[in-house]
Formats: structure tokens, C-alpha cells, sequence
């Protein structure tokens, strides 16, 4: 196998992984909702975010992948206010008042609106913490090198995932759901929208 192959497999294992947390805890239902906006965007976002995360990973890791969930949450919540202003925004505006270590405070309460005591907040914390765990578990499991360009690769996956899977909660909070439609008219088959 090469190392493309691990990785894809990797990912694909981690991400129904946290799924499955999410699903347990009733967070969501089966399936992780995405938008092609909100999964490309990660690609503007992730070099900043990544740099931050980094700096981190040694000392705090379960920070270093969380706080990727909440700004997948962030940008479902901007998909659905406003893509056209939030597709714009530089990384930074996603930062708390202390940077990148109170950025999931300030998406919650500024960004989201919840307060930051309030049982749903509590919830979204918890889910969020668990699967950050697990997916630490399961870098730790994979026995790779620390700091080997290997290691850094799993990360960044990893960190793509959290990103999906906060924003497959932000987009479940919000409502949207997977429906089949029926294509019929267009001579089309069914496919699976989010609605």
C-alpha cells in the first residue's frame, strides 16, 4: 500500500469513527451532512489553521484537532447566514481575544450565538472533546514516527475530518437534512440533496 492509499484509508476509518460518536450522542443521524462550499473552504483556511494547531500538537493536543471542528461549525453557520460575506473572511476573524486558544469560546458565543454555560453549548463541547480523543487514539494507535513528515500528514487529515464533522453539526443544528429527491422529470435518477 502506498502512503496515499494509508492516508485515504486512514481518513475514511476516522471519519466514520467520529460519525458513530456523533450518531451515539445523537448529534447527528447516520450521515455527515457537507456542502462542496463549506468542504473546499477548508482548503483556504488550513494552512493558517494548521500553523496554529502545530505549535500545539505537543502540548495540547486534543485542542490542536478540536478547535478545526469548531471552525467547520463556524462556516455552516456562515454557509447558511451569509456565504458571501464569510467565504471572505481572513482565518484570523475566527480568533478569540487570545488568538487561537479561545477560538471555539469565540465561535460559540459570537459567531453561533449560544451562550457559553448553556446545556447545548455543553453538549457541542462534549461530542466535539470525544472525538478529538478518538482521533488522537487513533493516531497513537498507528505507532508513526512523531514529527515524521508521515505524522504531519495523518494531522493534517485528521484535522480535515474534525473540520467535517464540525461543520456536519453546525449543518444539523441548523435543520438541513439528506432527502432523496425525485428526478423523474429530468430522466435523471434519484440523488441525495441537502435540504
Amino acid at each position: 500500500m502506498n502512503d496515499k492509499e494509508y492516508l485515504d484509508q486512514f481518513e475514511n476509518k476516522m471519519r466514520q469513527d467520529l460519525l458513530h460518536i456523533c450518531t451515539s450522542s445523537h448529534m447527528l443521524e447516520g450521515v455527515l451532512l457537507s456542502s462542496e462550499d463549506i468542504d473546499e473552504h477548508w482548503m483556504k483556511l488550513a494552512p493558517e489553521y494548521l500553523a496554529d494547531a502545530v505549535r500545539l500538537v505537543q502540548d495540547y493536543p486534543t485542542v490542536s484537532l478540536a478547535w478545526a471542528a469548531y471552525l467547520g461549525l463556524a462556516m455552516a453557520y456562515g454557509w447558511d447566514m451569509n456565504w458571501e460575506v464569510f467565504s471572505k473572511a481572513e482565518y484570523t476573524f475566527f480568533y478569540g481575544e487570545r488568538g487561537f486558544d479561545d477560538m471555539d469560546e469565540h465561535i460559540v458565543k459570537d459567531i453561533l450565538g449560544m451562550p457559553l454555560e448553556g446545556e447545548e453549548t455543553v453538549e457541542l463541547e462534549e461530542v466535539i472533546r470525544r472525538c478529538a480523543q478518538s482521533a488522537i487514539q487513533r493516531i497513537r494507535h498507528e505507532q508513526i514516527e512523531p514529527q515524521s513528515k508521515m505524522a504531519y500528514h495523518v494531522f493534517i487529515r485528521s484535522c480535515a475530518v474534525m473540520y467535517s464533522i464540525g461543520a456536519a453539526l453546525g449543518l444539523k443544528k441548523l435543520g438541513y437534512k439528506l432527502e432523496k429527491v425525485d428526478m423523474s422529470e429530468l430522466n435523471t435518477p434519484g440523488k441525495e440533496y441537502l435540504n
